[in-house]
């Protein structure tokens, strides 16, 4: 049975082809986090197909105190109105007082429908999650008119307070202890009436591209490269260190690099050991992405450049003339 009485924080766990998400398991650390502020517990729910205890045995490790598994062949693969159905039907159950989503392709579908058939609201993208101890509200931060400023958002008059949150923003963490506790099973009440649409195949893309979310070195271009041409310098730098090159939005949307390797609001959320930002000003939009990197190196020629005011260590001078000389410094410290 689900107590309702029991105020919580819920997280919506992700899995494809029944393995759970790195999101899923950031948003159970957050939540834990939030949790032991507000004096509530987390609870991590999984819908799909063959879930078993193994996939509750990590929420568990991540933070959860309590994980709830929905099996039914009719959760095999993600469909909006099955998943929706599951989920909406659980949080009214359950009764949380917030409940997380990744912002992935599948949360970003799924969340939207789940907040309006709960009548709540639900604030998406979020870059900062905290709880006010006094109303017991959460504190949804996210970047707001074009990502010029920060809001905090908050949802006072409705229940659950609903927020997604986008892959490698929050940081997952172990817990060195945890009892042993079991999974609770649900049922779905799923027919095949509520599959308004059927999936015939899965085509998995074959390209097979570099994350640079999973990279310990990166080396960012911004417009301040000037041109395509000057990129050339920057995966040389990184081919040394064993990183890999990311841009800022201006580059892709310039062509200069694919979507896949862009860093910010818009792009992915990265936290690497080092960051190069080489000739990014540092809008709002781009520090989102990259802020939370463990060391910062920022080369503009702008003295007054809001990257800056991250950076752990700055170098003002044109990025097209520093670089080919950290270059000539790496290949004479291996000489040596």
């Amino acid at each position: 049975m689900i107590n309702q009485e029991n105020k919580s924080i819920l997280v919506y766990v992700e899995q494809r082809e029944s393995k759970i998400q790195n999101v899923s398991l950031e948003l159970i650390s957050k939540a834990k986090e939030l949790a032991n502020k507000a004096n509530q517990e987390v609870v991590a729910f999984i819908p799909g197909f063959e879930i078993n205890d193994n996939h509750a045995k990590e929420c568990f490790q991540h933070g959860a105190d309590k994980v709830f598994i929905c099996n039914d062949k009719l959760l095999k693969n993600y469909t909006t109105e099955p998943f929706t159905k599951v989920s909406a039907d659980f949080v009214k159950k359950l009764n949380p007082e917030s409940m997380l989503i990744g912002a992935t392709t599948i949360g970003r579908d799924l969340a939207p429908r789940v907040s309006a058939r709960l009548h709540t609201g639900l604030t998406a993208d979020c870059t900062s999650l905290d709880i006010c101890e006094e109303t017991g509200n959460l504190l949804m931060t996210r970047p707001a008119f074009g990502g010029n400023i920060l809001a905090t958002i908050i949802c006072p008059d409705h229940r659950p307070q609903m927020t997604s949150v986008r892959p490698g923003v929050m940081t997952k963490h172990l817990v060195t202890e945890i009892s042993d506790i079991k999974p609770i099973y649900v049922e779905s009440n799923l027919t095949t009436d509520d599959l308004n649409v059927k999936v015939l195949e899965i085509v998995k893309e074959k390209i097979v591209k570099k994350n640079i979310t999973e990279a310990n070195v990166l080396v960012s271009g911004g417009r301040g490269l000037g041109k395509m041409e000057n990129l050339a310098p920057l995966n040389t730098l990184a081919e040394k260190l064993g990183g890999m090159v990311s841009g800022s939005r201006a580059i892709v949307d310039a062509g200069w690099l694919d979507h896949s390797y862009q860093v910010g609001q818009t792009g992915q959320t990265v936290r690497p050991e080092v960051y190069f930002a080489c000739g990014i000003s540092g809008a709002i939009q781009h520090l989102a992405g990259m802020e939370e990197s463990e060391l910062i190196i920022a080369i503009n020629k702008n003295p007054t450049a809001p990257i800056f005011d991250v950076a752990d260590l700055g170098l003002v001078g044109d990025v097209n003339q520093i670089i080919p000389c950290l270059i000539e410094e790496l290949n004479s410290l291996k000489k040596t």
